[in-house]
């Protein structure tokens, strides 16, 4: 079987293998095989001509394509939304935070809220961070501790 033949298939089933993976490196050396293949079947070099070539391509693919290629198909972090975007923001105390009642005012809205910990209460106008969302209630902690 001639070279280039086993080269295209190289190709090929780094090409699939690639479809099991997705980390675009093995469609990379399917690059390098292919352009190993085309080099065997368009000139006469030597078998280790067309293993240099593979070579030469599939780094520069690697290196030079592959990670610009991950950006583009790689999705952004998403937002976070919900009540889980709440979690870690400032709000200012608006009635007396106790373990029983109070009100904070978070991101322009009312919420009725709770202390972190059990003893601590927290005074209108004083600055604390929410922890976490229990139902309608935010769990909240001072500020600068």
């Amino acid at each position: 079987m001639p070279a280039a033949v086993l080269w295209l298939i190289s190709a090929l089933v780094l090409a699939g293998a690639e479809a099991l993976t997705g980390h675009l490196f093995l469609v990379m050396l399917g690059g390098g095989a292919l352009a190993a293949s085309l080099t065997s079947w368009l000139t006469g070099w030597p078998q280790w001509a067309d293993g240099a070539v593979f070579l030469v391509v599939s780094v520069l693919l690697l290196v030079l394509v592959r990670p610009a290629l991950r950006r583009r198909l790689t999705p952004a972090t998403a937002l976070e939304t919900g009540i889980k975007a709440l979690e870690g923001k400032k709000a200012v105390v608006l009635d007396r935070v106790g373990h029983d009642a109070g009100q904070v005012k978070l991101d322009g809205e009312v919420w009725t809220a709770r202390p972190f910990n059990e003893g601590d209460v927290y005074e209108p106008g004083e600055s604390v961070t929410v922890m976490h969302i229990e139902g309608a209630t935010a769990v909240v902690l001072k500020t600068g501790l």
